[in-house]
């Protein structure tokens, strides 16, 4: 009989339950668990199991740049990381009000990590969160405006509870990638959230995104309900560089 309900319950992908009765079935009490305790048992499991496996999902297709955490992160008034401050972001508060945060500092100061932890903490929290390159989000998004699928594309975008977009502003916007731009923008704009990080001072970004209108618009709705972090110092990089060993290539 145990035989047959296991198999029925990996049939029906009920995989939490299995392995909690199987275990069960393996493991000697002294006193054997009630009904109720079984049924807690069995449900229990399967929730933690799910919950888990749609965690596992959520970041596989977040696709973040790094894997990296929030306890990872190196705080330190010199780098401009505030540690209050990370720790408020990771709680998902900002999220909740569909506030946005832009992070800007040179190359190699630990933008786009700190963009990933911060993505990965929403991602424990249940949120679903995508992570892109400037770059290749707007080359994407040309392609789909040829074969169709665009539209298809940005309703996936709209739908995240969090969108990173990193390395903003490393080249010029063409008039297709201003108005993808602005079209995703408008859509999140009190909806969702949006992490943008950048080499260029936000100060700067409305000459990169050119025509004054749209980059007003785009500008308008991205940077007035944002948080802000202003990442300094030394390049990260460069700091591990030292560290590494001088005879590994």
């Amino acid at each position: 009989m145990n035989t047959d309900t296991l198999e029925k319950m990996r049939s029906m992908h009920l995989l939490g339950m299995h392995g909690a009765f199987k275990a069960s079935m393996e493991t000697t009490r002294a006193e054997p668990l009630t009904a109720d305790q079984m049924v807690a048992l069995l449900v229990g499991s399967e929730w933690d199991d799910r919950h888990n496996r749609a965690i596992e999902r959520s970041m596989h297709n977040a696709r973040f740049r790094y894997k990296a955490s929030i306890e990872q992160l190196e705080y330190s008034t010199e780098r401009g990381i505030d540690k209050n401050q990370v720790h408020r972001l990771a709680d998902g508060e900002f999220i909740r009000k569909k506030e946005n945060l832009l992070i800007t500092g040179s190359t190699g100061t630990g933008k786009s990590f700190l963009a990933s932890a911060i993505g990965n903490q929403a991602c424990l929290s249940g949120l679903k969160v995508l992570y892109t390159n400037a770059t290749r989000l707007f080359a994407q998004l040309k392609i789909a405006k040829v074969d169709g699928s665009a539209i298809k594309e940005l309703l996936k975008i709209e739908r995240q509870d969090l969108l990173i977009i990193d390395d903003f502003g490393i080249q010029p916007f063409d008039q297709a990638s201003r108005s993808a731009l602005l079209e995703i923008i408008e859509d999140r704009h009190g909806k969702r959230s949006t992490i943008i990080t950048s080499q260029l001072p936000v100060k700067q970004w409305h000459d990169v995104i050119g025509e004054k209108t749209v980059a007003d618009a785009i500008l308008d709705r991205l940077v007035h309900n944002a948080g802000r972090i202003e990442l300094k110092g030394e390049s990260l990089r460069k700091k591990w560089n030292k560290k590494a060993p001088e005879n590994i290539d």
